[in-house]
């Protein structure tokens, strides 16, 4: 199974062979990634990524939920490696 992550287009520019690039943000760690799939991506919007490269945009209200719900599964992954210790 793939999971793709939300992160936020801090800049765009093509690399030494003309592939359109981007530094992506994921909470703080800041990333290269491939936006080849997504010319429509612009600096600021948000996109999912998986193994370095940009899948598809989506609206800042769908990437802000998908962080909570990936912090709620972590808080619950916590709390569910501390109920079996």
């Amino acid at each position: 199974m793939c999971l793709g992550v939300p992160g936020k287009v801090l800049s765009i520019e093509p690399n030494a062979v003309g592939v359109t690039m981007g530094k992506v943000s994921f909470g703080g760690v800041t990333k290269e990634i491939c936006l080849a799939y997504t010319p429509e991506a612009q600096i600021g919007d948000y996109v999912i990524v998986h193994a370095g490269f940009a899948l598809n945009r989506l609206d800042e209200a769908e990437a802000l939920e998908v962080f909570e719900l990936l912090k709620e599964m972590g808080e619950r992954e916590a709390w569910q490696g501390e109920a079996s210790a």
